[in-house]
């Protein structure tokens, strides 16, 4: 059973037939362009995203038209030899010069990447946990500044070290006092220490000890000293000192000149062995000139003279 509607849409899709072949009929010479017509594009350069419109067959012609430039490692979808239409969407991708500072080197390349992570992974650099990089990984690639991978490396390593001995000195009053031997030989410990180490780019900017172990314990040595002494005539009276640009002066009348003295302060019974290279003192009541390191062994420097010294003469 036909329909009321039915007869109705019937009539309509005829009468648009008829309408499209009245209107080839009644214009035979009419050419239609379907390649120059007005077409809208949908352009995104970069992020910037705007409309246009062309004529223009190809996105390279499309291009030339705007005068759109495109740099060498800059990127185009799609192609530029591509037929375009209308409603078709252009991208342009920027690409931007990069610097990478790494493991002791510069790299530097162009990059369409959106993130560093996607520029590392372009380059072939892989991070570890520890490393550090500048700008972060989600930031986009900089123009301007470098980007820095800094390597942080960690380490426990053992390294051997020495143990200073000891020196045990001992007294012999048989021995001459200028006389010194070792009776024991010293030898040097050594301690393994665990540390812990932190690299920056190679190099060390810490270290933390772990663990210590002594591995060899060092031997004291024992060196004997001889504090015999011959003296010959002693003397009583005053001591000076003066300083000299000849350097440790100690100067005596009675004493020839490399001979070695036993001085002593009877106020106080401090006493001091000087090696005699100076004649003096010119005056009569001195019986001694001290350098100022002697002096000072025995006596106070700011009294100037000492009143109550004893100066013995070592013969051996």
């Amino acid at each position: 059973m036909i329909t009321k509607k039915r007869i109705l849409s019937t009539f309509i899709v005829l009468l648009g037939f008829y309408g499209i072949f009245y209107f080839f009929l009644k214009t035979p010479n009419r050419n239609l362009d379907f390649e120059n017509y007005k077409k809208t594009i949908t352009l995104n350069d970069n992020g910037l995203i705007f409309k246009a419109y062309t004529s223009t067959n190809s996105v390279s012609d499309f291009l030339k038209e705007k005068n759109i430039a495109l740099k060498e490692n800059d990127q185009i979808i799609p192609e530029p030899n591509s037929k375009i239409f209308s409603g078709i969407n252009i991208e342009i991708l920027r690409a931007v010069k990069i610097k990478i500072q790494v493991d002791g080197k510069t790299i530097k390349n162009y990059t369409l990447a959106k993130n560093i992570s996607s520029v590392l992974e372009e380059n072939n650099i892989i991070l570890t946990r520890l490393d550090k990089i500048s700008p972060t990984l989600s930031a986009p690639p900089p123009k301007d500044e470098e980007i820095i991978v800094t390597r942080i490396n960690i380490e426990e390593k053992i390294e051997k070290e020495e143990i200073d001995f000891k020196t045990i000195f001992k007294e012999d009053s048989k021995l001459g006092w200028r006389e010194k031997k070792i009776e024991q030989k010293g030898e040097k410990g050594v301690e393994e220490i665990l540390y812990k180490i932190t690299y920056k780019n190679g190099k060390e900017i810490s270290r933390v000890v772990l663990e210590k172990k002594i591995t060899q314990d060092p031997i004291s040595q024992i060196e004997i000293q001889g504090t015999y002494m011959k003296f010959g005539k002693a003397q009583r009276g005053h001591a000076s000192f003066y300083a000299s640009s000849w350097g440790e002066l100690n100067a005596s009348r009675s004493i020839s000149r490399g001979g070695y003295a036993k001085v002593t302060n009877l106020d106080n019974g401090k006493s001091t062995i000087v090696k005699i290279n100076d004649y003096g003192p010119q005056s009569p009541e001195r019986i001694i000139d001290l350098s100022y390191n002697s002096f000072k062994k025995i006596a106070n420097l700011g009294q100037g003279i000492a009143h109550n010294i004893k100066v013995e003469e070592i013969l051996n």
